[in-house]
C-alpha cells in the first residue's frame, strides 16, 4: 500500500531511454554503489565508452532495464560535423561491435537481419530507416549465386518497416513475420532514442544486447523486439535524438547555478562543485534551489503537463546530425559484419 503523501515519480522519469543515465538516475535516488550492476569506463581518442552489465533482479528493478550488457560511446565531437572525427568514431565503434559479436557467439559466417525502426518521414525519427539505406545486403547473393560471392562476406538483409501510424500494424509483429520466413542468427533493430539530459542528445550512441522497445522513451511504449518475441538474439543500437522539455528546464537551472556559483567562487568545506552547494542553489533559487533532483523534476512537470507545454524537442541541426550518424552506423556495421570491409574500402560498399 502506498504511503498517504508518497509520490508517483514515473510520469517524469521515463524520457530516457540510455541505461548510463538509468544508472545514474539510481545511484542519485538510492546512493553507493547497485547490487548486481557494474560499471567499465575508458578513454578512447577522446571518445568516452562505458560498459554496462545488469546482472541482478534487484538491478534490473532499480535501473528499470532489462538484464543485460550496454555499451554506450559519448563525444561531444559528433555535433561539430567533422569527417576526420566521424572516420574515428566509426573505426572504433566497428571494432568494439565486432568484439561484441565475438562475446555473444556470433559466428562470422552467422546470418544478420537489419531492422531500422522508426518513421522516414519525421527527421529525429528517421535514423533507423536512413541507416538501412546504407548497408550493405548480401542475403540474395548468397541465394541466387552463391558460388560468385568472395570470402569475407555474409548474408545480411536490411529493411525499414515504418511505424504503426504508417502501416497500420505493430512493428513487432511485421519484425516477427520476416524473422519466421528468412530465419535469421541476429537481429540488429536501430532506432532514435530519448535522452534525459541536454548534453548526451546528438552525441552519444548505445549498443545493448537486451533488444528494444520502441518508442518508450517518449512514453509511447510498443511491443518488444527482443528474443523472447523474435526467437532470436537481438542487439539494439540507438542514438539519443530528442529531450523532453522538463529534462531542458532542469538542465538549464543546473547550469545557470554553475555559471553563477563560479562567478562567485564559492567553495565548502566539503570540497563540492558550486553547482552543488545548497547555498547557491538557495541563494538564487530560494524554495526550489532546496529541492533534490526528483522533487525538482516532479515540480517543472507539474507546470508543464497541465499547459501541453511538456513538449519533446530536438536541435534544429537534427537533418545534419541524422545524416552524419547514420553513415557513421552504417560504415560501422558493413565493417564489422564482413571482414572484407575495411577503412580503405568501405566508402565503395554504402550507398
Amino acid at each position: 500500500m502506498k504511503k498517504e503523501h508518497e509520490v508517483d515519480l514515473s510520469r517524469y522519469q521515463v524520457r530516457t531511454d540510455l541505461a548510463l543515465e538509468s544508472h545514474q538516475m539510481a545511484v542519485e535516488q538510492y546512493g553507493g554503489e547497485i547490487s548486481g550492476v557494474y560499471i567499465d569506463e575508458e578513454d578512447i581518442e577522446g571518445i568516452h565508452i562505458s560498459r554496462l552489465s545488469i546482472e541482478s533482479e534487484e538491478g534490473a528493478k532499480l535501473l528499470n532495464k532489462p538484464l543485460g550488457h550496454y555499451i554506450t560511446f559519448e563525444a561531444d565531437a559528433l555535433k561539430r560535423h567533422d569527417s576526420s572525427f566521424q572516420e574515428k568514431m566509426t573505426r572504433i565503434f566497428a571494432k568494439d561491435f565486432k568484439h561484441y559479436l565475438e562475446e555473444i557467439k556470433i559466428t562470422k559466417d552467422a546470418k544478420v537481419l537489419v531492422i531500422g525502426l522508426g518513421n522516414w518521414n519525421v527527421t529525429p525519427d528517421a535514423l533507423g530507416p536512413m541507416v538501412v539505406e546504407k548497408i550493405l545486403v548480401t542475403r540474395h547473393l548468397f541465394e541466387l549465386m552463391p558460388n560468385e560471392v568472395n570470402e569475407g562476406f555474409r548474408p545480411v538483409s536490411a529493411l525499414a518497416p515504418g511505424v504503426l501510424g504508417i502501416t497500420g500494424i505493430e512493428t513487432s509483429d511485421i519484425v516477427k513475420g520476416i524473422v519466421e520466413q528468412s530465419k535469421p542468427d541476429l537481429v540488429i533493430a536501430i532506432d532514435a532514442l530519448a535522452a534525459r539530459s541536454l548534453n548526451r542528445v546528438n552525441s552519444t550512441i548505445q549498443i545493448a544486447d537486451t533488444g528494444i522497445q520502441p518508442g518508450s522513451g517518449i512514453g509511447n511504449k510498443r511491443k518488444a523486439l527482443d528474443q523472447k518475441t523474435l526467437g532470436v538474439p537481438v542487439i539494439a543500437i540507438g542514438i539519443p535524438t530528442v529531450v523532453d522539455a522538463v529534462s531542458i528546464v532542469s538542465d538549464t537551472m543546473d547550469y545557470l547555478l554553475q555559471h553563477l556559483g563560479k562567478q562567485m567562487d564559492i567553495r565548502n568545506p566539503f570540497g563540492k562543485k558550486p553547482s552543488e552547494n545548497p547555498k547557491v542553489h538557495q541563494q538564487f533559487l530560494g524554495m526550489v534551489g532546496t529541492l533534490n533532483e526528483q522533487e525538482k523534476r516532479q515540480l517543472i512537470y507539474e507546470v508543464l503537463a497541465p499547459l501541453g507545454y511538456n513538449l519533446i524537442v530536438t536541435p534544429k541541426e537534427v537533418d545534419i546530425f541524422i545524416e552524419d550518424m547514420a553513415g557513421i552506423l552504417a560504415n560501422g556495421l558493413n565493417m564489422a559484419l564482413h571482414s572484407a570491409v575495411n577503412e580503405g574500402n568501405v566508402a565503395s560498399y554504402t550507398n
